[in-house]
């Protein structure tokens, strides 16, 4: 596996891994928020800095940044669990000594996967879901 910039011949395999996981890890957003933001996302990734765990032509991964917000982080069903993850945050922590992210308190696995790779929870706020969020920091 090998973390490089994002190239354009990655954008369909990144929405897929987008989608997938939004809707996965997030059960109690209805899925129609996902499907409506699609074309919004596809846009804001054609100007944010993307970073993509791949192995040969296979996405498996990827960590998406607007300046120093982390968008996110999301990994390709099946790949969970093996560090990839950890990998791309430890890219993203490596040019930003300092950025934020929001993640949904509801989704205690990567509320506990951002804790343990040492963010902090520095405040919560209802987003336009109506679902509580974290608003996390990292801080070298």
């Amino acid at each position: 596996m090998v973390i490089r910039k994002f190239q354009s011949a990655d954008l369909s395999q990144i929405m897929e891994i987008w989608l997938a996981g939004n809707i996965s890890a997030h059960p109690f957003v209805d899925q129609s928020y996902w499907t409506d933001h699609r074309s919004t996302v596809h846009d804001a990734l054609l100007e944010a800095e993307v970073l993509v765990a791949v192995d040969g032509p296979i996405v498996l991964g990827f960590a998406g940044l607007q300046d120093d917000y982390l968008a996110g982080i999301f990994i390709k069903d099946g790949f969970r669990d093996h560090g990839i993850g950890t990998q791309l945050l430890g890219a993203v922590k490596k040019n930003h000594p300092s950025f934020t992210l929001s993640v949904y308190a509801k989704n205690s696995r990567a509320v506990q996967f951002y804790q343990r790779q040492g963010l902090k929870i520095i405040r919560r706020q209802i987003d336009e879901t109506g679902n509580v969020e974290y608003i996390m920091q990292w801080n070298e």
